[in-house]
């Protein structure tokens, strides 16, 4: 892309992002660092147009990014600076408050995030490995299993993993008893080590199909960061540039993804496959499966390196990036250090 395409997708959409409105020649020619008559302007938007990164919502002449051009947007034309120190001081002194529980500061995170970008902010942190009173597997179809936690203060956990297609109920049954049985309110690390080296020692006491359900259940609680609670603030924000129907229905599906355990541990698996912050446009992430919503996550790791949680902020694709970026990566920061 030439400087001269480059500079009006950049105004387009930097428009789009404070408007929301479709933005016209004239405009960008008056915003324009170089000098461009509104007819050579708009040649340029219909190049882009053409090439799959502007469109036109009405028969106006004016245009809106698609989510591709979001996406070249994003990945080659956005300038962010650092985070103001006045936002680094609220986003410390929220989440390392003293004399609170760990949910109420990781909720408070979340209602932080949410204020400071304008849209939905989320926080994913992973549950205390405490000792269990009770483990149960329910099937849920497509070689996924429901694990059910009942912890010896009496909270209970819900779980999805991975099992062999065609496990029949009695192996899940048989699962659960062999493990309740070893159970003795040990805490999941301990007894993972229990049961592997029972197992490894004698594994005619299971067939196949249960052992792999075994050994699958405790791989998924003991993994690095798996499972835990996910919070999110905001969510009015999402709504407020919403009039259509079916964009509200599609966010309204999204409300609903956010509060399945396999939300959570796919929104963790994004977060681990990179060093910082990530931008997803649309269904990119093929977390909701829905377009005019976007997502920035960041991991939050602790002092060794270790991924202990997610950071997030959803919205619509009109998000102020630029702004938002910063913002997860620092609170990324603060909140692994305080789950670390």
């Amino acid at each position: 892309m030439d400087i001269r395409s480059a500079a009006i997708l950049r105004e387009i959409v930097e428009q789009y992002v404070e408007t929301g409105e479709p933005v016209g020649s004239r405009t960008i020619s008056r915003r324009l660092p170089m000098s461009l008559s509104p007819a050579t302007i708009r040649n340029v938007m219909a190049d882009l147009t053409e090439a799959g990164l502007l469109f036109s919502p009405h028969t106006s002449a004016g245009r809106l990014p698609t989510e591709l051009g979001l996406r070249l947007f994003v990945d080659g034309l956005l300038q962010f600076g650092d985070l103001g120190e006045d936002d680094r001081e609220a986003i410390s002194a929220a989440v390392e408050s003293a004399g609170r529980s760990l949910e109420d500061t990781l909720a408070e995170a979340s209602t932080i995030l949410s204020g400071l970008s304008a849209a939905a902010g989320l926080v994913l942190a992973p549950k205390s490995e405490g000792a269990l009173r009770h483990i149960e597997f329910v099937p849920l179809g497509s070689g996924r299993a429901l694990v059910v936690l009942v912890g010896g203060d009496g909270q209970v956990e819900n779980r999805v993993i991975e099992i062999p297609a065609g496990v029949p109920p009695s192996a899940l049954v048989q699962a659960g008893n062999y493990l309740n049985a070893r159970m003795a309110n040990r805490p999941l690390a301990e007894l993972r080590r229990v049961v592997a080296d029972e197992m490894a020692a004698n594994r005619s006491q299971l067939d196949a199909l249960t052992a792999q359900v075994v050994e699958a259940g405790l791989a998924t609680w003991t993994g690095e960061g798996l499972g835990g609670s996910l919070i999110v603030r905001g969510q009015a924000r999402l709504l407020a540039d919403v009039t259509e129907l079916d964009k509200l229905a599609a966010i309204q599906t999204l409300f609903d993804r956010l509060e399945t355990a396999e939300t959570m541990i796919r929104l963790l698996d994004l977060a681990e496959k990179s060093e910082g912050v990530r931008i997803f446009i649309g269904a990119e992430s093929g977390l909701f499966g829905t377009t005019g919503v976007s997502m920035v996550v960041a991991p939050a790791r602790n002092g060794q390196g270790r991924i202990v949680g997610a950071i997030g902020v959803i919205g619509p694709t009109r998000i102020n990036y630029a702004r938002i970026i910063p913002v997860v990566d620092y609170t990324a920061r603060v909140v692994g250090r305080l789950l670390g």
